[in-house]
């Protein structure tokens, strides 16, 4: 039997293999936790995070609004650091719930992808 933990490592392994960011376009990561989630703008060519940010002091609203919020954010910070396209990363989770409200709201907020 396969643990829930393995097959997302496999199936995140699987994606990072066919997507990589680049400085003019980065990978847009996005990490859930129970309470929390967290999304930042990779370039992989040179390994640095440009932009980063996460759900901690968002207190109101259920989860899936909250991280409707954090998409907002990090479009709002991409776009000041210059950042309009990028390669969504969705780090193994099924693209629904949180994840979903997430890229939806960066999508509105000016991002590409």
């Amino acid at each position: 039997m396969i643990s829930k933990q393995d097959r997302r490592n496999k199936i995140k392994a699987r994606i990072r293999g066919k997507i990589s960011g680049t400085a003019g376009r980065p990978r847009m990561s996005v990490f859930r936790s129970n309470k929390q989630i967290y999304v930042q703008l990779v370039d992989d060519a040179e390994g640095k995070t440009l932009v980063c940010a996460s759900s901690k002091g968002i207190e109101e609203g259920n989860k899936i609004e909250i991280a409707a919020k954090v998409g907002k954010a990090i479009a709002e910070k991409a776009l000041a650091a210059g950042v309009t396209e990028v390669v969504f990363d969705r780090n193994g989770y099924l693209f629904h719930g949180r994840v979903k409200s997430l890229a939806d709201a960066a999508r509105e907020g000016g991002l590409k992808f």
